[in-house]
């Protein structure tokens, strides 16, 4: 029976994936080799056009899913039937009926800076638990951090002292997508969210402002626009108000001539659309102290474009391009095979084989750069990003608080190479292949050969 319904709970996690993962494992378990040791890393082959690093996020999604993985009866009989694994082995009914994610995880901590070609994760498992698994980790990491670099991005282009807020919810890609956006965004730097569900569960305060319908509504009823901010301030006393519905300096004007009398309050205004420059100075003029937001399909490069002609704006509403764009396309590929080095040799998708490390050099608290190597490497005055998160299938730690990654994000934005912050032509710090890796490349190519 269909269900149109379509949510996802913690018990639906084992068959949020594609179908090539249960097929293969499948056929690991017809050949053997499925309780065979595999290490799989994600990676990112690229970056996004103009983008110089990335941010990584969504460790704790993933380690969430790892821990609650597991097939239900229900699950297993739904499979059967559908009839694409009739001719699959006994056996793998048994492996998925007591299935659990028994391996280790690897990982660099949520809100480092990271560049092309370096793992952010790497699982450690059984062959059928780590193909399994794929699907659903690149989903959740790439979208976070594609959403916590547009962040930390929109955060370095608007200054420390500007607010940011989130308001995405509406063009993220779905609902639980929204969420996802939220907590990237705080995580990356951003002040609130307009998300209700997604500030409870955060524990944070939802922000927001009001709708231009409701300023139409009331005005329409009540009989002017400054008739429905006074009736929105009866409920909500000083709240900040959307003054761009009609005439957004006669709406100032108004304002100005109603806090003069010392009768009301008023924590902010909104612009949401015009020219957002000589609007916001002219605002600024009549209501001095007031803070000032804008919104309206604002992204790192209108905000810097906005602070450069001297825009009068305190803070930015941030939807549509922080939520949305070039997506990250991380790739997650087999490296190691009980023991075996193995890599992907086609043309434009060459991955390095073996268990890696990243190596990061900094110089006067800048990363002068890192070095990809192998995880059996020991460090030159340099720092491991990866670390064990994950242990025979236990995290190790318990989830770090968004304050917590926020500040590694402003660390990592500000440890970043001038060339890498830059919005135009950004240039990536430079990632040096270590010897041993090399030579490993190569003796795995020729093996394969």
């Amino acid at each position: 029976m269909e269900d149109t319904e379509l949510t996802i709970t913690p018990e639906d996690y084992s068959l949020l994936t594609d179908l090539y993962q249960l097929t293969m494992a499948a056929c690991y378990v017809g050949e053997g080799l499925d309780q065979r040791q595999a290490s799989f890393e994600l990676t990112v082959r690229r970056l996004p056009p103009g983008f110089g690093y990335l941010i990584a996020m969504g460790l704790a999604q993933a380690l969430d899913y790892l821990k609650k993985l597991t097939f239900s009866p229900a699950q297993i009989e739904s499979l059967k039937t559908s009839g694409i694994f009739d001719h699959a082995p006994q056996n793998f009914w048994a492996l998925l009926q007591n299935g659990r994610f028994t391996g280790d995880v690897w990982a660099v901590p949520e809100g480092t800076a990271v560049f092309p070609n370096e793992p952010i994760l790497r699982i450690e498992a059984p062959l059928w638990q780590a193909q399994l698994v794929e699907t659903y980790l690149l989903n959740t990491i790439n979208y976070q951090t594609l959403v916590a670099t547009r962040a930390a991005r929109m955060r370095d282009a608007a200054g420390d002292e500007a607010t940011l807020l989130e308001f995405g919810t509406r063009r993220a890609f779905s609902p639980q997508a929204s969420l996802w956006a939220a907590r990237s965004a705080l995580a990356a730097g951003l002040d609130a969210t307009s998300n209700v569900l997604a500030a409870l569960k955060l524990d944070r305060q939802p922000t927001g402002t009001m709708a231009h319908a409701l300023v139409m509504a009331l005005s329409a009823t009540e009989g002017t626009e400054a008739q429905a901010f006074t009736a929105f301030h009866r409920y909500f006393p000083g709240a900040p108000l959307l003054i761009d519905t009609y005439d957004t300096i006669a709406a100032a004007r108004e304002l100005s001539s109603h806090l003069s009398d010392g009768t009301g309050t008023l924590a902010g205004v909104r612009i949401d659309s015009g020219d957002l420059v000589s609007l916001s100075r002219q605002v600024r003029d009549l209501l001095p102290g007031i803070a000032i937001f804008a919104s309206g399909d604002l992204d790192e490069y209108k905000i810097l474009e906005l602070r450069a002609a001297g825009a009068c704006i305190d803070g930015y509403g941030v939807g549509t391009q922080l939520v949305s764009g070039s997506p990250v396309n991380g790739v997650y590929k087999l490296v190691e095979i009980d023991g075996i080095p193995v890599m992907k040799e086609s043309p434009g998708k060459v991955t390095y084989p073996g268990r890696k490390q990243v190596f990061r050099r900094f110089e006067s608290g800048v990363i002068a750069q890192d070095r990809l190597g192998l995880i059996s490497e020991s460090s030159r005055l340099e720092m491991p990003l990866l670390q064990l998160v994950c242990k025979q299938g236990q995290p190790l730690a318990k989830p770090e608080s968004l304050s917590e990654i926020a500040q590694r994000t402003a660390r990592s934005v500000q440890s970043l190479p001038i060339a890498a912050r830059q919005f135009e032509a950004a240039q990536p710090v430079s990632v040096e292949l270590s010897s041993a890796l090399f030579e490993l490349t190569e003796q795995t190519r020729h093996r394969s050969r």
